[in-house]
């Protein structure tokens, strides 16, 4: 079923701006409660995460209100990571569980993320169907059937306990000094207090959040002042997270950012070390670089790809059994301890290399070179999808069939905002530079 609202990750825009409005979110949490108090006869419950934005507030009323009208009952966490959302949906046998959240996104963003019984995000098809509600409208519940709405005010601290537990037993982070720059978001409180419980020195950045400053020079999307922070204090590492927490950017003791495609690798070659990466395969995107691919074959390990998202990473996880997957923006998703990617899980994973080894971030981050990949991000005003235009097309193709053999080329239409990505990749600079330039130019010529 074809999905209006929903792109890669639920539905996101512009606060206060169709369809991200009060009256937009009322219609959806009617449908969505509807949808799976239809598809259940037990006992109705759906559980409410947020992260730190101001708008936050008003749509989780406004969900909460649509919720309760088709009879379920709510438990709002209040803010808390993605993955908290997924974990506590499972472990308190919701039916449902909603993510207020625009991710990396600026503060005058928000979206909308649904996760399933399970835990894991709903699919493409559960998202058409629960879009097609909202157009159609749903009745309500009579009113001895309407929902309740409660606070619940542990959900952090069992989701500080379950990222501990993917930390190996008997571990201690004693002797590292590590910067946590949490983007002023949800896990500005989960984050610093995971890594004192393990024994780590904490210097926080980015946990003062007012409303408006998430991800506001902060984050794993802008980690200048994190990086600084290292070389200020001397610090061993910086685990830098976005605004939802479920994406991380690790930077090394010289304040150098260490790449997602890295780290995965890291992961993985640890992990078939340790005979508990499942089919000794590893699943990413098709952004990952092409060097990825060749170390992981130099380790014994399968890569797949898969389009661009997180819950494609996780689809073909789930449908294969595998175990670790990725994207190369920083999404890590580890199936045996989470549903989704978790960024303060993934960063615990660095930490216990570095353990282990006794080496620097910057030796423990670098397993491989990387080919020399570059990517632009065009920015488009109109309705009209600019791939889709024969000029841009017939450019597309010509530059494909150019680099075919020498790299890789990659161009598409993001899914959660409107921009044009151009990916290209190969040995030869001039080649990269070459291949961009053409397309970008055919693009903005629109």
């Amino acid at each position: 079923m074809s999905r209006r609202f929903f792109g890669t990750d639920g539905i996101r825009g512009r606060a206060n701006s169709y369809p991200m409005t009060s009256d937009f979110c009322l219609k959806l949490g009617a449908a969505a409660g509807s949808y799976f108090r239809q598809a259940s006869k037990k006992s109705h419950r759906v559980v409410i995460g947020k992260d730190t934005r101001l708008s936050g507030y008003m749509f989780e009323n406004a969900l909460t209100a649509g919720l309760t009208s088709a009879g379920m009952n709510v438990l709002l966490l209040g803010p808390v990571p993605t993955p908290a959302v997924g974990l506590l949906t499972n472990s308190m046998r919701a039916d449902l569980g909603i993510m207020i959240s625009a991710s990396h996104n600026e503060h005058n963003d928000n979206g909308i993320k649904f996760f399933g019984p399970d835990g894991y995000k709903l699919s493409d098809s559960v998202e058409g169907e629960i879009e097609a509600l909202v157009s159609k409208g749903v009745d309500c519940v009579s009113p001895e059937n309407i929902g309740r709405a409660k606070r619940i005010d542990d959900g952090r601290y069992r989701y500080i306990e379950r990222v501990k537990s993917s930390f190996p037993n008997q571990m201690r982070l004693d002797g590292l000094k590590v910067v946590i720059d949490c983007a002023n978001g949800a896990g500005y409180r989960a984050a610093p207090e995971v890594l004192w419980e393990l024994g780590a020195e904490v210097v926080p950045v980015g946990v003062s959040p007012d409303g408006r400053n998430i991800n506001l020079e902060c984050g794993s999307t802008s980690p200048r002042i994190a990086a600084e922070t290292v070389v200020a204090h001397g610090a061993d590492v910086a685990i830098c997270l976005d605004g939802d927490a479920d994406r991380v950017l690790v930077i090394d003791e010289q304040g150098c950012p260490i790449d997602g495609d890295h780290f995965l690798g890291m992961i993985g070659s640890r992990w078939i070390k340790e005979d508990i990466l499942i089919k000794n395969t590893l699943v990413a995107t098709v952004m990952s670089n092409m060097h990825l691919e060749t170390f992981l074959n130099r380790e014994g390990i399968k890569l797949i790809r898969t389009a661009v998202g997180d819950r494609y990473v996780v689809e073909q996880m789930r449908l294969n059994g595998f175990n670790l997957g990725g994207e190369k923006s920083g999404h890590v998703v580890m199936a045996d301890y989470s549903t989704t990617g978790d960024g303060l899980m993934a960063g615990l994973q660095f930490l216990a290399e570095m353990v282990r080894r006794g080496e620097p971030a910057s030796v423990v981050g670098r397993p491989f070179d990387l080919a020399p990949q570059k990517t632009e991000n065009i920015t488009y005003a109109s309705e009209k999808n600019p791939l889709d235009n024969p000029s841009v097309k017939k450019m597309i193709s010509e530059s494909e069939k150019k680099i075919s053999g020498l790299g890789r080329l990659l161009v598409r239409k993001s899914g959660t905002e409107r921009l044009i990505r151009i990916m290209v990749e190969a040995e030869d600079i001039s080649i990269i530079d070459a291949t961009i330039s053409s397309i970008s130019n055919a693009i903005k010529e629109l």
